[in-house]
C-alpha cells in the first residue's frame, strides 16, 4: 500500500493535452497538423502524430517541442494515409521522455494500432503493478501506454477488449485510437474530458479535444461524446458503444474556467459566453469603486468584458501578452513560471496609470503570476488595483490531469483570504462562490473537486492520501 501510495504521489505525468484525430481524407496527416495547432494551448512540450491507409502499416512521427518544431512539410509526406490521429502534450518536470510523447505505437501478432491520450487515470499505478506481475514491459509513464497494454491482455473482439479496459479505469480520460480499419474515440463515464466528432466536406470525420479546431479543417460539429461512450468511425460511418450505463456528467470547471478556448463549445455551452457571464455574476455584487476594468489576457477577457457590461465600468487593454511566451500556470517547474510571468506580460501605463483598476482573471493557483501581475500594474502607476477572480479558491489537489496534485502548491490551501490578499499586494481581493460558477456557466455539471474537494469520481485506496496530505 505504502509503495502504491508513494507512486501515485510521485507521478510526474499529469496532463492537460489535446488529441485530434482524421478520418477518410486524403490528407489526413497534414488536416492533423492543422487541428493540432488549434489545440497548441493544450500542449506545448511534444507533438506526434500517426497514420494509415485502411489495411495498411501504421507510421508514426513524434517528437518534443511546439507542433511547429516538430514537424514540417517532408516529415508529414512520410506519414501517408486517409486516416490519422495527433496529440500535442504538456507534462510536469522530468517527464517529457519521447517514451511518454504520444501517440504510443503498438505492433503485436494480432495487430497495430496507436494511442493518444487526454486526462489521467487515477487506478493507473495498481493497474500498472498488475500488468507488471502478468508479465508487461512499460516504457514510459503515460496512460495511453497503460490503455494498451489492457487492450492487448484482453480476450475478444478490438471492440470487446476496449470495453474491457475501460471499465477498469477510475479517472478522467478521452482517448483516440488508430487501426487499420478505424478510428475509436472514447470518453470517461464521468464526462470529466471533453471530446467531440465533427464530419468533413468530402464525407470523412474527424474528433477533437475542442471544437475549435473544426474550424480550420472546415469540420461542421456533429456531437459530443456521450459520458462512458465508445464512438468507432470505419467506411461504414459511425457506431457506439455504451462501456458502462454507470455514468454522470461533471465538465471539469476548468476547462471553462481556464483551458479551453473561447471560440470551443463543450457540452453545448460556448467558453467565451460561459465566461462572459461568469464576469457579469461577480459584478452583480461589486461594491467596490474603481476607473477600469482590465482582464489578464487570454483566458480572462471575455470575463472581465462581462464584468465591464454589467458594473458600466469601461473595459480597457491595461495588459498586453507577449504572443511568443508559453501559459505559465502549465510550466513544468516554479522557476520556470516566474521567468515566464517576467516575459510574458506587460502593463499599459498610459491606460492604468493614475486609475483605480478591477484587475479580473480566472483563478489563481500558486499565486506566482497575480503577484506579478499586481506589481506590475503598481510599477505602471495604478494607484489601486483590485483583484476579482472568476472561480472560487483552489484548495485541494487534482487528480484528474491537473498539474496541481499537492496542498502545497495551492496557495488558498495554505493561506487565510486576507493573507493572500496582501501575499499578492492587491487592495481588495474577491472570489466567486463554488455554486455561482455552475449558475454563472449555465450548467450545474460539473466537477468542482479542486474548489470544494468533493471528488466525482472513486479513488480507490487514495483517500487515505487525500488525508495523508491535508493533514501535513
Amino acid at each position: 500500500m505504502n509503495e502504491l501510495r508513494d507512486e501515485f504521489l510521485s507521478r510526474e505525468l499529469h496532463e492537460e493535452c489535446g488529441i485530434f484525430g482524421i478520418y477518410n481524407n486524403s490528407d489526413a496527416a497534414s488536416l492533423s497538423y492543422y487541428g493540432l495547432h488549434a489545440l497548441q494551448h493544450r500542449g506545448q512540450e511534444a507533438a506526434g502524430i500517426a497514420a494509415c491507409d485502411t489495411g495498411g502499416e501504421i507510421n508514426c512521427y513524434k517528437g518534443k517541442g511546439l507542433l511547429a518544431e516538430v514537424f514540417n512539410n517532408e516529415i508529414i509526406a512520410t506519414l501517408p494515409g486517409r486516416h490519422a490521429i495527433g496529440h500535442v502534450r504538456y507534462s510536469t518536470a522530468d517527464a517529457n521522455q519521447i517514451e511518454n510523447v504520444q501517440p504510443i505505437m503498438v505492433r503485436s501478432h494480432t495487430a497495430s494500432f496507436a494511442v493518444a491520450h487526454n486526462g489521467q487515470i487515477v487506478n493507473a499505478p495498481e493497474l500498472r503493478h498488475e500488468l507488471e506481475k502478468r508479465g508487461s514491459i512499460f516504457q514510459g509513464v503515460s496512460d495511453s501506454e497503460l490503455l494498451a497494454h489492457m487492450i492487448q491482455v484482453e480476450e475478444g473482439s478490438f471492440e470487446e477488449c476496449i470495453v474491457k479496459a475501460c471499465r477498469r479505469f477510475e479517472g478522467a480520460f478521452a482517448f483516440v485510437i488508430l487501426t487499420n480499419k478505424a478510428i475509436y474515440a472514447v470518453r470517461d463515464k464521468n464526462g470529466l474530458r471533453p471530446v467531440s466528432i465533427a464530419k468533413l466536406p468530402e464525407g470523412g470525420y474527424c474528433v477533437s479535444s475542442e471544437t475549435c479546431a473544426y474550424d480550420i479543417v472546415a469540420g461542421e460539429y456533429v456531437r459530443d461524446l456521450k459520458a462512458g461512450e465508445i464512438v468507432k468511425i470505419d467506411d461504414e460511418g459511425i457506431h457506439s458503444y455504451q462501456y458502462t450505463d454507470d455514468t454522470q456528467y461533471k465538465m471539469c470547471a476548468m476547462e471553462y474556467i481556464y483551458f479551453a478556448r473561447p471560440d470551443s463549445t463543450i457540452d453545448g455551452i460556448n467558453v467565451h459566453t460561459a465566461r462572459r457571464l461568469s464576469g457579469r455574476a461577480l459584478a452583480k455584487r461589486e461594491d467596490t469603486e474603481a476607473d477600469i476594468v482590465i482582464g489578464v489576457p487570454d483566458s480572462s477577457t471575455s470575463a472581465a468584458i462581462g464584468f465591464a457590461e454589467e458594473s458600466g465600468l469601461p473595459y480597457e487593454i491595461g495588459l498586453i501578452k507577449n504572443r511568443y511566451v508559453g501559459r505559465t500556470f502549465i510550466q513544468p517547474t516554479q522557476k520556470q513560471r516566474e521567468r515566464g510571468v517576467r516575459m510574458k506580460l506587460s502593463a499599459v501605463s498610459s491606460i492604468v496609470k493614475g486609475k483605480r483598476v478591477f484587475m479580473i482573471d480566472d483563478s489563481i493557483v500558486r499565486g506566482t503570476t497575480s503577484k506579478r501581475i499586481v506589481q506590475l500594474l503598481k510599477e505602471a502607476g495604478a494607484t489601486e488595483v483590485h483583484v476579482r477572480i472568476c472561480s472560487a479558491p483552489l484548495i485541494s489537489p487534482c487528480f484528474y490531469g491537473v498539474d496541481t496534485s499537492t496542498y502545497d502548491e495551492l496557495i488558498s490551501a495554505r493561506l487565510t483570504h486576507d493573507e493572500l490578499c496582501e501575499f499578492i499586494g492587491a487592495d481588495s481581493l474577491r472570489f466567486m462562490e463554488v455554486d455561482e460558477m455552475g449558475e454563472s456557466f449555465g450548467t450545474k455539471n460539473l466537477c468542482t473537486a479542486c474548489f470544494d474537494g468533493q471528488y466525482c469520481t472513486k479513488l480507490f485506496s487514495y483517500g487515505e492520501i487525500l488525508e495523508s496530505e491535508k493533514n501535513k
